[in-house]
């Protein structure tokens, strides 16, 4: 059997060393960012995206083999432990596996073929399988005794029947191989529950709908799985073919082959092909069948999570606008829009309340307002949440602009998803004790404009909004996996110990909430950190917390300047002796380019800081503490276009993409409503995932192709040429384009954003088939 190092080292195709040396940091204490980063001699250099499945497939085997060694004490002390179960038992290399090798062994409940046993008719039941030429009927009177419960012939075959199922539905080999065909040759079906028509009718696409359920997409499978649990949709798995009258079906076939039955007109051949109907009928196909659904759904949500991650990953990384000062604008209609004007460290300057729309409609004095805050404080940015009245506060923004070029403001739409959640929670409380709920949702709409890592990180990632069916995953496997996502981001971004929140401290690599909240009670009693080794005076922050986190902390204008980059405090004499070398000074060295490339990295390695290193220092002493996050840009939304039916077919639009699932991506053009770009017209080829053209937070251009202001669905396309309702202009992707799904309309039952778009629709569907796309059925 394979060590678990070797199996991974397989699964990744890298050696087993670089796996073992990974396990070994891991069980130390490290975590993955530090090792990707700064453990790159032990793996051999691998990176983040190794090391976490690395991780996830470590905690898997070590569960499975943690559950091997309680299957072989349970086997052992039943004295069944044979070398052959043993043997079999260490090949197994899925807990799927385990568990069938396990289920004839496993302590049950007194089954009818355990009473049969016991009523003595196993030999029955082996003499009809072993020997079909003898006559069932006459073999079984000699086993009938009414003392052991079998009053004749037929009780004793039954009983004998019993023995065979549960001998048949036990063999692993065969468990396991109808499993696979079920998966691969079997259709999903689903129908309308009688009576529940109207209730469910956000479920129509499914209420006579049938398809292979290995090909479901996960969208298409939660929707699905959604209405049987609301009691709108039955399901059930069909196979493709069949059994007419009599005769096995595909699954019998394979148990009657395994165990060498066929009918040859026999005496016991009929009675021996009825065991196999029973034993797929009454014991293996609803087993088999509860076992793909849930296979099903764990694919679903593993597909969901991964959609889910993807985004929020390039949520928490899109650019920030950076330390300027910056006023943060909470849209309202009749409780007035909330202001708050932010120092360039996010600092709460000033706040107010205007009333510029309905029904006060103060124009004039908010517009004064603002530029007495703006002048008084420096202003250079205006965030202005995308919520209720957004657009109508853009405006207002605009005009603002307009009427006083002299403060030179730039004006930016902002998603405040998740915002009220924070202005709501006991963190924002405390953050932000003196001003109302209210308020804090403007500020921490200025913030995410300035710097969208530091402030989405104070709220779960899952009121961010850029999931599909996030309610309806397993919520343990979706936390677990976003928090990896919030991880990962803070540390490749860094982290200013001497501004930061403590919910951002708490995500670097090696600290948790206690010790983040000792950082920030320390920075508070003793003034700013002047040095990284100063961390190590912090309240229970100790050596290997320091190890950890220390590298990916960062102290402006300290005493080291090395300590505002990512160069680790461990590494500090590697760049001693480079600075030796040159004969320099550190201020003179940094950011210097044809200096540091000019120099081999070989030359400066030593036993413990390899070539990897030393390459990874220079290139951070080029360009110390660089954001590895784009340049920060904005989108214009189009003039007199505010509500959707200001939007007319064939128009042309610059929007924002605010999520991405697997049937599209939606777009906040400014009208309150996200339109869905489908994945058939993202671009002018085939394009299986979404994320290959389009992230969140991309700045995209965008055609109308069609409106519905009844149901609130906007479809966009970002295939310029093509007409809004006619024949693409260009044959790129005709051949091949997927075609347009009705059935994926049903994300919109979970669009977790307030006001998104719903997906195409009929009418859009009759548009695409116009142009060539042919919806499925």
């Amino acid at each position: 059997m394979l060590s678990i190092a070797s199996r991974i080292a397989q699964e990744l195709n890298v050696r087993e060393t670089q796996v073992a040396s990974a396990i070994e940091l891991f069980d130390g204490g490290s975590t993955v960012p530090f090792v990707a980063r700064y453990r790159k001699e032990a793996t051999g250099g691998l990176d983040d995206t190794q090391l976490r499945t690395l991780d996830e497939r470590l905690k898997y085997l070590r569960e499975m083999e943690d559950r091997r060694t309680a299957i072989f004490k349970s086997i052992e002390e039943q004295g069944k432990l044979s070398p052959e179960v043993r043997e079999q038992i260490e090949a197994a290399d899925s807990k799927a596996r385990l568990e069938d090798l396990y289920l004839p062994f496993k302590p049950k409940r007194r089954t009818k073929a355990q009473i049969a046993r016991e009523a003595g008719l196993e030999p029955l039941a082996d003499l009809l399988l072993g020997d079909p030429t003898r006559s069932s009927e006459s073999e079984a009177l000699a086993f009938v005794n009414a003392d052991k419960g079998v009053a004749d012939a037929k009780a004793a075959l039954d009983g004998a029947m019993q023995i065979l199922m549960e001998r048949f539905a036990e063999d692993a080999d065969l468990v396991g191989a109808l499993r696979e065909y079920v998966w691969s040759h079997a259709r999903l079906t689903s129908k309308l529950v009688e009576g529940k028509a109207e209730a469910g009718a956000k479920f129509s696409d499914y209420f006579d709908a049938s398809e292979p359920i290995a090909k479901i997409p996960s969208h298409r499978a939660l929707a699905l799985l959604r209405g049987r649990n609301e009691e709108v949709l039955s399901l059930a798995l069909v196979l493709d073919e069949e059994p007419k009258s009599k005769e096995l079906g595909p699954c019998e076939r394979q148990i009657a082959a395994r165990f060498g039955i066929v009918d040859r007109n026999r005496p016991a051949d009929s009675w021996l092909q009825e065991v196999v109907r029973w034993t797929w009928r009454v014991k293996l196909r609803l087993h088999i069948d509860v076992e793909l659904m849930t296979r099903l759904r764990q694919q679903a949500e593993t597909e969901a999570v991964r959609v889910f991650a993807a985004n929020l990953k390039d949520i928490l990384m899109a650019a920030p606008a950076g330390g300027r000062a910056t006023i943060g604008l909470d849209p309202g209609l009749r409780t007035g829009v909330k202001v708050a004007v932010l120092a360039a460290t996010g600092k709460v300057l000033e706040t107010a309340t205007i009333y510029p729309h309905e029904p006060q409609r103060r124009w004039d004095e908010s517009i004064a307002i603002l530029a007495a805050l703006a002048a008084r404080h420096q202003a250079e940015l205006v965030a202005i949440g995308n919520g209720t009245a957004s657009r109508e506060t853009d405006r207002l923004a605009a005009e603002l602009i307009k009427l006083h070029p002299q403060l030179k403001l730039t004006k930016i739409v902002v998603s405040e998803a998740g915002a009220s959640v924070y202005s709501a929670s006991e963190y924002a409380s405390k953050e932000l004790p003196s001003l109302d709920v209210s308020l804090r949702g403007a500020v921490s709409i200025a913030r995410r404009l300035q710097d969208p890592l530091a402030e989405l990180v104070k709220i779960d990632p899952k009121s961010i909004g850029v999931g599909q069916y996030q309610h309806d995953v397993n919520q343990t496997q979706l936390s677990q996996a976003l928090d990896v996502v919030v991880e990962d981001c803070v540390n490749a971004v860094g982290v200013d110990v001497n501004l930061a929140s403590a919910k951002l401290l708490a995500r670097v690599s090696g600290l948790n909430d206690g010790l983040a909240q000792n950082i920030v009670a320390h920075r508070d009693q003793n003034g700013p950190f002047r040095s990284r080794q100063e961390l190590l005076k912090v309240s229970r922050l100790g050596p290997k917390a320091f190890e950890q986190c220390a590298g990916f902390l960062r102290i402006r204008d300290g005493d080291n300047p090395l300590d505002s980059s990512a160069v680790h405090p461990e590494s500090y004499p590697v760049v001693r002796r480079i600075l030796t070398h040159l004969k320099s000074e550190i201020r003179a060295v940094i950011g210097d380019a044809s200096v540091l490339r000019s120099l081999r990295p070989e030359e400066f390695a030593d036993e413990q800081f390899g070539a990897p290193t030393v390459t990874d220092i220079l290139k951070e002493l080029e360009k110390p503490g660089r954001d590895p996050r784009p340049e920060f840009k904005t989108a214009s939304f189009k003039d007199g276009v505010e509500e959707m039916k200001d939007l007319t077919p064939g128009m042309l639009l610059e929007g924002v993409v605010t999520n991405v699932a697997n049937f599209g991506a939606f777009v906040d053009i400014g009208v309150h409503q996200d339109g869905l770009v489908h994945v058939s017209v993202l671009a002018d080829r085939f394009v299986k995932d979404p994320r290959e053209v389009v992230k969140p937070g991309d700045i995209v251009k965008v055609k109308v192709l069609e409106v519905d202001l009844k149901r609130k669905r906007i479809s966009l396309t970002m295939r310029l040429r093509d007409e809004a309702s006619g024949r693409p202009t260009t044959a790129a992707g005709r051949s091949g384009e997927r075609p347009l799904s009705q059935r994926d309309r049903q994300h919109m039952m979970d669009k977790p954003k307030a006001g998104a778009a719903k997906a195409p629709d009929n009418a859009l569907a009759a548009a695409l088939s116009k142009a060539g796309f042919t919806p499925r059925k």
